[in-house]
């Protein structure tokens, strides 16, 4: 059984597990009638006659989208209802993507239901009413709310990924991105009535022309550099740069001016907007064709972007009945397409971020010659076996190489074979080890060999191998005269006493001692133990 709290403060009686909560109330529903103000501004009116045998008695609901400006006049008979877009707290709470109400005509009436509003902004951007039973009517305006609010759930999360993107990179684009998802987010709020829901956070009240214009001018402005961008125009004209700077900044400064326009102006603006959007992506399209025709595989990103506008684009010219219908839904999705494609290419940049950083690390860690890890990183991964010896007790050992009688290679045999000697015993000494990054090159010819977990015995044989590999090299590199061996000290960790300098040092000994007693041999430095070290002679 389900399990609940009381909803008193008295304990619960026997065999109860539910939970109750709010009480009865006598607020009304929160509709409003309309104002004379209100009414004064509606000159588009819409009267829905009844069928011709009268109305059936039954319920039915009227819902209208798209008015993005001004309230909505419902009514029947003696009752009518004022709604705004931009303020919940206006409208019937059955309907919330639209303004609606639900009347209940007497069987056989003929009464119209009327509705009014606003002229649009924009000759095109006719409003939808939908009628019919309250049930499927309701339910479509429930799925538009999801489809809108979702939209600008998308673009919140997006811009909460980008700054974690910039905390871990650094870099300013994760920056801009968060802006452009933020401007996206008002733009929508503003555009399907969010802003007013579940009570005005935005104070849009009865300007929301301007406001949609205003933010309208500001999503272009970061919208078309970002679609030529993502298309390639960059990459192939990079001069475009100061061009994108004035289109962006042109926005901006036409979008700050917007509250000081009239409506006649203010209409002028939105055309021009519109034509604006419609040649850039026109020239996005261009570019991004001609940049995939040149191999230019990232504008494939911007291709998708542009995909979901085309789409709109092509819709709009033909008069897609669906477009009329869902205009906001539709506006909407395709700048979420949007908006997740330009942070696929954000993503794929910060791979490249990131491989190029590793890169970098690589080149400054590794040995150009021999392509072993550099004294740096030897130093490093040794460092890190001392401390895992010291936390896991262990044993650690090393062997310092030395070529024997290098200098005398090069001077006899040149430069050209004393790198080839280099290589061929790094060689030889890589493919002797598990983990190729056990082998360092210390600098000059000489060579450090890690050998984690290995103890005295193990670590002196492994050593004698690789002594004996190294001598082997000789006959691969088919030079007459030539002879290559090595010495090796031997040391191993000192739990008790031993730091990295000091295992170091031991084993550097050992080698000057092996060199000392006739070179091409392994020497252990525990067996040197008390002999002077022969490089502080």
């Amino acid at each position: 059984m389900l399990c609940a709290w009381p909803t008193r403060a008295d304990a619960p009686r026997a065999g109860v597990d539910y939970l109750l909560l709010g009480q009865a109330t006598s607020e009304p529903t929160p509709q409003r009638a309309c104002a004379p103000g209100v009414l004064a501004r509606h000159q588009d009116v819409l009267s829905i006659a009844a069928p011709a045998q009268g109305w059936s008695g039954e319920p039915q609901a009227v819902d209208v989208f798209g008015v993005l400006s001004g309230e909505v006049r419902i009514s029947h008979g003696q009752r009518q209802v004022c709604g705004s877009m931009h303020d919940a707290r206006t409208r019937d709470s059955r309907f919330r993507a639209g303004v609606g109400m639900v009347v209940v005509p007497k069987a056989g009436d003929r009464e119209p239901i009327v509705v009014s509003w606003a002229r649009p902004l924009k000759a095109r951007w006719v409003p939808t009413l939908q009628l019919g039973a309250p049930s499927p009517v309701q339910q479509n305006d429930t799925a538009r709310l999801l489809v809108r609010a979702a939209c600008i759930a998308v673009a919140i999360a997006l811009a909460l990924s980008a700054l974690m993107g910039f905390a871990t990179t650094r870099d300013r684009l994760f920056l801009l991105y968060v802006v452009v998802c933020l401007v996206f987010v008002l733009w929508q709020a503003v555009l399907g009535g969010l802003s007013g829901y579940p009570e005005p956070w935005l104070p849009v009240h009865d300007r929301a022309s301007w406001w949609l214009v205003g933010l309208t001018a500001f999503s272009e402005a970061l919208l078309l550099p970002i679609l030529w961008r993502l298309n390639g125009g960059d990459r192939r004209w990079p001069r475009s740069r100061a061009w994108q700077h004035a289109v962006l900044w042109g926005l901006v400064a036409v979008g700050c001016s917007v509250p000081w326009l009239g409506m006649p102006a203010l209409g002028t603006l939105a055309a021009a907007l519109e034509t604006l959007y419609l040649l850039g992506c026109v020239l996005c399209l261009g570019v991004g064709v001609w940049a995939l025709w040149r191999g230019d595989a990232q504008a494939l990103a911007g291709l998708g972007a542009l995909l979901p506008w085309w789409i709109l684009i092509v819709a709009e010219a033909v008069g897609a009945r669906w477009l009329i219908a869902y205009r906001i839904e539709a506006l909407q999705v395709a700048t979420t397409w949007f908006l997740m494609m330009a942070a696929f290419a954000l993503n794929l940049r910060l791979g490249r971020l990131r491989q190029q950083r590793d890169e970098m690390r690589q080149l400054a860690d590794t040995d150009m010659l021999t392509g072993l890890p550099n004294r740096r990183a030897g130093l490093r991964l040794l460092s890190q076996y001392l401390e895992q010896a010291r936390v896991q007790p262990q044993a650690l050992a090393i062997g310092f190489l030395d070529i024997d009688l290098f200098k005398d290679i090069n001077d006899q045999h040149g430069h050209e074979v004393g790198d080839q000697v280099l290589v061929a015993v790094a060689r030889a000494l890589r493919t002797s080890v598990r983990n190729h990054a056990d082998v360092i090159r210390m600098g000059g010819e000489e060579f450090l060999v890690l050998l984690p977990g290995a103890g005295r015995a193990a670590a002196a044989a492994r050593l004698e191998d690789l002594r004996l590999k190294v001598a082997a090299v000789t006959p691969g590199l088919g030079i007459p005269g030539l002879n290559v061996s090595a010495s090796i000290g031997l040391a191993v960790l000192r739990a008790d006493s031993d730091d990295l300098a000091g295992l170091l040092r031991r084993a550097d000994h050992a080698m000057y001692c092996a060199k000392r007693a006739g070179r091409n041999q392994v020497f252990d430095a525990e067996a040197l133990a008390g002999q002077p070290d022969p490089q502080a002679a």
